[in-house]
């Protein structure tokens, strides 16, 4: 019973970790840069075109400042296309520090003792059963489980970072209206929000602090937090320095156009809970099922892990069953 249970839980792992792996654990929180580009005409730096008056008199236009938004969201999206999302990048967006030997070795050795272990406790079992069980656990714990968890860490860390960044706006603009730099806003921001935002505005204020510039200082942060919010900021603070113009109105403007991006997001997510709910129940059931007669009735289901033919069917189940939760992680995974 304690073999027939083990193999049953290893198989689960090994399916929904190799999903996972191949899906991407971070997932789902960011919307393409075309949908980005889309809500730009949204942000109001004013909503009358005045026309073309040439020199920098144009470029002061709310029509021409929309456009150079437009250009530069365009130009992020050819970026990120051709830049990789590397094991660095994803140690980053959870908050780790970026030491990628040690990442390396870490999971080398969890991999080796995942593999021993169902050699060891599977005795009984045919050889060849014993090492492909030894080596989907190995590449689970090996390369699966911890890129899902540096996922997940990532995911959480994000939602988190966005929840509170149309207040941190908010600070920033009365700030801006009462008469304070931009510069002692940030510090504000620093000091008065919650992990993560706090600790990233710190690191800001600390890089403009030595030298760098604000747009820099954006732009490294958005290597550590790829939030499409924090990509408007960043566009609208590189705008504004360069054609001057009304920064509390576009920051203002930015805030409720973010509180409507999680209206929204909070909408859709409601929308698809019962679908959620639904691939939920149909990908937790055959395991648990199997699970259940384990307990209840060992002799009823142990030829299938004794029978040879059993054992083929076993694994064309575990590959149909790795498939459609591929398959409805598709369905039911809506970016915006």
């Amino acid at each position: 019973m304690l073999m027939t249970l083990l193999i049953a839980f290893l198989g689960f792992v090994v399916i929904a970790s190799v999903g996972f792996a191949f899906i991407g654990g971070g997932s789902g929180s960011s919307g393409g840069s075309a949908a980005l580009t889309k809500r730009t005409q949204t942000i109001g730096l004013g909503t009358n075109s005045r026309g073309k008056r040439g020199g920098k008199s144009a470029a002061k236009t709310p029509e021409e400042r929309r456009k150079q938004i437009t250009e530069q969201l365009k130009e992020a999206e050819k970026r990120e296309r051709k830049a990789r999302l590397t094991l660095r990048s994803r140690m980053l967006h959870a908050g780790l520090t970026p030491n990628v030997t040690q990442f390396w070795i870490m999971t080398a050795v969890l991999g080796a003792i995942a593999f021993v272990v169902p050699l060891v406790l599977l005795g009984k079992m045919d050889f060849l059963l014993r090492i492909l069980v030894a080596v989907g656990a190995g590449f689970a714990f090996s390369y699966g489980a911890p890129r899902w968890v540096l996922g997940v860490m990532a995911a959480g860390r994000l939602k988190k970072f966005t929840e509170e960044f149309p207040n941190a706006m908010d600070i920033l603009v009365r700030g801006i209206k009462s008469g304070l730099p931009v510069h002692d806003g940030l510090k504000i921001i620093a000091k008065e929000c919650p992990v993560p935002l706090g600790p990233e505005f710190l690191r800001l204020v600390e890089n403009v602090g030595v030298g760098m510039s604000v747009e820099g200082a954006l732009e490294k942060m958005f290597e550590r937090v790829p939030s499409p919010e924090l990509r408007f900021f960043t566009i609208v603070i590189a705008i504004q320095a360069k054609t001057g113009g009304n920064l509390a109105e576009a920051l203002n403007n930015l805030s409720t156009v973010l509180r409507a991006r999680k209206m929204m997001r909070e909408k859709i997510k409601a929308l698809s809970s019962e679908a959620i709910a639904s691939a939920s129940i149909i990908g937790i059931l055959p395991p648990g099922v199997g699970a259940m007669i384990s307990l209840t009735r060992p002799e009823y289901i142990g030829g299938m892990f004794t029978d040879p033919r059993g054992q083929i069917m076993l694994l064309g189940g575990a590959v149909w069953m790795g498939l459609g939760i591929f398959m409805m992680r598709k369905m039911i995974n809506f970016k915006f």
